[in-house]
């Protein structure tokens, strides 16, 4: 049974012949840089966090020694990236310490505010790393995990978070952009449909820390930014039709479509990024 994600459905809607080539043809590499090491090792020191203020209690939580934990993760996943790559050498020292030292500004500032977020009283962490794993028809399953998933008991009603780090939160643009924010309704569907639980008593938020604040900003700015996109049966159907549609093109039952003309898409938006983009294996042009 062929195994599809957020990341893949993302790379299709974006440029069908992009994901034929990660894909099908096997052509893609991933290499990690500081962002993906610092968001890694961010998420595991809140989760952890998590775990303890929810399954303990707050002040325990708050005794943990957050930046002990953040550089313990963070030279620990810079030896795990280092050894997949060989023992290459992907970011420097000055780097790690800039990104350490952001870490440790967002970490203090998360646990002074941290009751703006994260309230115990009523509530109870059903899960940190909740696996999705959904049979959508006889060959194809979609498999994801939830960063933060959390009920209120009072209202019985669950939210579903996932956390981002990113440089200074995200724009308007960034926020508009569906096959960002398409992660969440996605995993909003699936849970509801893997655990019978009703759409309209699951929500969702992205939980966005930022390194950097605006120098000489003239209002207070926070280093947390929450996110709700619209995920209402509209937008979720409207996602739902465009995965439909990706698998049918893209699988004949176990098996990828070998056949089908998989479409590009070239833009300066889609190609940017692209490792493809003027390369022998992509002659787009933007």
């Amino acid at each position: 049974m062929k195994r599809i994600s957020y990341s893949q459905y993302s790379q299709w809607d974006i440029c069908p012949y992009r994901w034929k080539l990660m894909y099908i043809d096997k052509l893609g590499t991933w290499s990690d840089n500081i962002h993906t090491l610092f968001g890694t090792s961010m998420h595991e020191v809140l989760q952890t966090y998590l775990t303890i203020m929810y399954n303990d209690t707050a002040k325990m939580a708050d005794a943990l020694p957050l930046d002990e934990m953040l550089l313990t993760r963070m030279k620990k996943n810079f030896v795990e990236i280092m050894k997949r790559n060989g023992g290459e050498v992907f970011v420097e020292q000055a780097e790690m310490e800039e990104f350490y030292q952001h870490g440790l500004a967002i970490l203090d500032w998360f646990k002074k505010k941290r009751n703006n977020y994260f309230m115990k009283k009523g509530y109870e962490l059903v899960g940190i790393e909740v696996p999705i794993d959904f049979k959508m028809n006889d060959g194809v399953k979609f498999v994801g995990y939830i960063d933060v998933l959390i009920k209120d008991l009072r209202l019985d009603r669950y939210k579903i978070i996932d956390i981002k780090t990113s440089t200074m939160g995200w724009n308007k643009y960034q926020k508009a952009d569906k096959n960002k924010t398409d992660q969440l309704l996605l995993y909003k569907h699936f849970y509801s449909l893997q655990n019978d639980i009703p759409l309209d008593k699951i929500d969702v938020e992205y939980f966005i820390v930022k390194r950097k604040l605006w120098e000489k900003a003239d209002f207070p700015q926070k280093r947390v930014q929450k996110f709700v996109p619209a995920n209402g049966k509209p937008s979720l159907n409207k996602v739902m039709s465009k995965v439909n549609r990706f698998i049918s093109e893209s699988f004949i039952d176990d098996q990828h479509n070998l056949e089908h003309t998989y479409i590009k898409q070239p833009s300066k938006k889609n190609c940017k990024y692209c490792e493809f983009a003027n390369t022998e294996h992509c002659d787009a042009e933007i």
